[in-house]
């Protein structure tokens, strides 16, 4: 029951938090750990203190089998990036992330095989360590789609596109999906009377003949927006400059607030993020993104917020692997004593 307490307390908590604010990492972690909290009391209701137990079981085993099964799909879907996309840096992520988490793994194997005395102290801290990660990755693939399904679309003063690149001039399927679900967006509001302000935000890059925001211009006028409906932001290189550039856009025209950005739904939770961390008052909103591509653009997004929560994680990742090895010390003088 104090388990189940536990979690109620710490869902009410994270339900006050999403309320006064949608736009924050935590509000993930707070939910994932109260519906284990939950979920460990519930399939340990039968024995007392087996909620506690259960939990602890999951966390430790599911976990670092996530993180193997994850280093597996990575460099499954690394090979398909690179006969797809062709080899550039970030098609090869996926792959070289995988192989580098089953290292763990490899070495574990080695200390088997050579019995080495450390082998306990090595596999708890790797166990621990695999068991954070996965958490922090369950707890950003959980929220992203919480997020993105609670957003609200209506009434809004301002729909912002990000730009992701072109091809020569043209709009490619990945900007084309961004545009389509803006174009919805903007229907729906525009049949009630209210159509919001259409902006464009992307500058040129250095293998594009145009810069992003006049061809996604162009393919808005082209599917029945009218050109004095939307705006053209065409410095930005960056999705911080895409927010930067395009507010100051909008003040221009007296708006500061209601602004919805559209951006690939495995973006779209950075992008949240980064809108509050401006001062915007901006919500995301993300569009499809096709299959083989998406498991390599979330293992971007959530390498940048294991970056962007650097200290943390750092601090996180060493008590992990110290804890084991202070532990290891402290029996081993005991014993000798």
């Amino acid at each position: 029951m104090i388990l189940l307490a536990i979690g109620v307390v710490v869902l009410g908590v994270f339900a006050l938090r999403f309320r006064q604010e949608r736009r924050r990492f935590s509000n993930g972690v707070l939910l994932l750990l109260g519906l284990l909290c939950v979920g460990g009391a519930l399939v340990g209701s039968g024995a007392e203190g087996a909620g506690v137990e259960a939990l602890v079981l999951v966390t430790l085993v599911l976990s670092p089998l996530l993180v193997l099964a994850l280093a597996c799909l990575l460099m499954l879907n690394g090979v398909v990036m690179l006969r797809r996309e062709g080899l550039r840096l970030a098609n090869v992520l996926s792959f070289g992330l995988g192989v580098a988490l089953l290292v763990p793994y490899v070495l574990l194997v080695a200390a088997v095989v050579a019995e080495w005395a450390v082998l306990g102290v090595v596999l708890l801290a790797v166990v621990l360590v695999a068991a954070y990660l996965g958490f922090v990755l369950v707890a950003f693939l959980g929220y992203s789609l919480v997020y993105d399904w609670t957003t609200r679309t209506d009434n809004v003063a301002a729909i912002v596109v990000h730009g992701s690149g072109l091809l020569g001039d043209r709009v490619p399927p990945l900007l084309a999906s961004r545009l389509d679900r803006a174009l919805g967006i903007w229907r729906t509001d525009h049949a009630y009377g209210l159509p919001p302000l259409l902006v464009t935000s992307g500058g040129k890059g250095s293998d594009e003949k145009i810069a992003e925001s006049r061809a996604m211009a162009a393919y808005l006028v082209e599917h029945g927006v009218r050109e004095d409906e939307i705006l053209q932001e065409d410095r930005s290189t960056t999705t911080r400059e895409n927010l930067l550039f395009s507010r100051e856009l909008l003040a221009g025209r007296g708006i500061d607030r209601r602004i919805l950005l559209v951006t690939s739904n495995f973006h779209v939770l950075r992008t949240a993020l980064l809108a509050r961390s401006l001062g915007l008052d901006a919500q995301a909103v993300g569009a499809p993104t096709a299959r083989y591509y998406l498991p390599s653009a979330l293992l971007r997004e959530y390498v940048g917020v294991l970056v962007e929560h650097k200290a943390v994680n750092a601090v996180m990742c060493g008590v992990l692997v110290a804890a084991p090895v202070a532990l290891a010390i402290l029996g081993q003088a005991s014993w000798q004593f």
